[in-house]
């Protein structure tokens, strides 16, 4: 048939690596949009045609080639027709290890030399045209996070050197994102030790890299919003402040970072007086209904490397806690003067264990 479709990108790659896959990535050769819409595709992309199966929503894409038209990250030329063949999409890709495709006989496709780089647990560009986009600056330092036995191919890393400056007129969403899928891997020492090789630090130049990747490097978090939570234990408020006005990040990673800046310490502190637990247990949520107390207690106590479980218990008992007063200021005062006695009490009773 003149229409062939080819699983391509993570999910060969993952594959032939033994690595579980997420999800599935399709490229069609030889087909028109129109095509596409008749067989019952729905189609979700603007700027170059992709769409999404009708049963199981997986993403097809047109074979495509691009062209760069000018210095920013949008700024492409995209050619989608039915005579743009597989080698030629698989050649607009960023890493070899990215370029490959499956035939749905099972045949592996792989014109750049992808198979050799896993091999050798290398991240290659895979042409000159690599440097168009400043975006890879940040997409090799992510996939150094996902695959940290690999390492950066010499060329490359000179080539995304020259390409450090660019990264600066990114928009502030896709870093974000970047750094989000590099938390996913439990890996954001990898992450900035790759940015910093490089010189594309200008997106965090305002926070203790050094500190940063020696505590992601020493520590392991659960999943990705404690690892962005730990930001706040190696860099303090003011820094942390600018790095959040120039990424701007989700509501939750945002308060969980300036949570663990301010009071992360007083949380895992060995011997914390009971007005200061009760004043950092308060002003994380502790005593609401929410994800952020858990949240910002789970990754301070990995930080610090003792267990949150005491602490964890002790909000919960005081969530609970409830006095004899009128509604009003004297309810909220009489409240937290019973928490500070039960507080005081637990840690008169083990100290260092809460």
């Amino acid at each position: 048939p003149r229409v062939k479709r080819y699983l391509v990108g993570g999910a060969v790659r993952d594959r032939l690596l033994g690595r579980p896959g997420r999800e599935r990535d399709w490229v069609v050769v030889g087909a028109t949009p129109a095509e596409m819409r008749a067989r019952g595709f729905a189609q979700v992309g603007r700027d170059f045609p992709v769409f999404l199966h009708p049963k199981t929503r997986e993403q097809y894409a047109l074979a495509r080639t691009e062209r760069s038209t000018g210095p920013g990250h949008a700024d492409f030329e995209c050619s989608a027709s039915p005579e743009v063949s597989l080698d030629e999409d698989l050649a607009r890709r960023d890493l070899t290890i990215n370029a490959m495709a499956e035939s749905e006989d099972g045949e592996l496709i792989d014109p750049c030399g992808g198979r050799a780089d896993l091999a050798d647990r290398l991240l290659r560009h895979v042409s000159p045209a690599f440097r168009e986009d400043p975006l890879r600056v940040f997409r090799v330092a992510r996939f150094a996070a996902q695959l940290p036995d690999f390492r950066v191919h010499d060329d490359t890393l000179a080539l995304l050197k020259d390409m450090a400056p660019d990264v600066a007129e990114l928009p502030a969403e896709r870093v974000w994102t970047e750094l989000v899928k590099a938390a996913e891997a439990r890996r954001l020492d990898r992450f900035f030790e790759v940015a910093r090789a490089i010189g594309g630090t200008a997106w965090f130049e305002m926070l203790d890299l050094a500190a940063t990747i020696r505590l992601h490097r020493e520590r392991s978090f659960d999943e990705p919003n404690q690892a962005l939570a730990a930001l706040g234990w190696t860099n303090d408020r003011a820094a942390l402040g600018r790095f959040l006005d120039k990424l701007r990040p989700e509501r939750l990673a945002r308060r969980a970072m300036l949570a663990v800046a301010e009071h992360g310490r007083v949380l895992t502190q060995a011997k914390p007086t009971a007005p200061r637990l009760l004043d950092a247990l308060t002003a994380i949520g502790a005593f609401r209904q929410g994800a952020l107390a858990t949240l910002v207690v789970e990754a301070a106590a990995r930080c610090a490397q003792v267990s949150p479980a005491p602490l964890s218990r002790l909000a919960a008992e005081l969530r609970e806690v409830r006095v004899e007063a009128a509604p009003g200021p004297a309810y909220g005062a009489a409240l937290s003067a019973k928490r500070l006695e039960i507080i005081a009490a637990k840690l008169a009773e083990a100290p260092g264990k809460v």
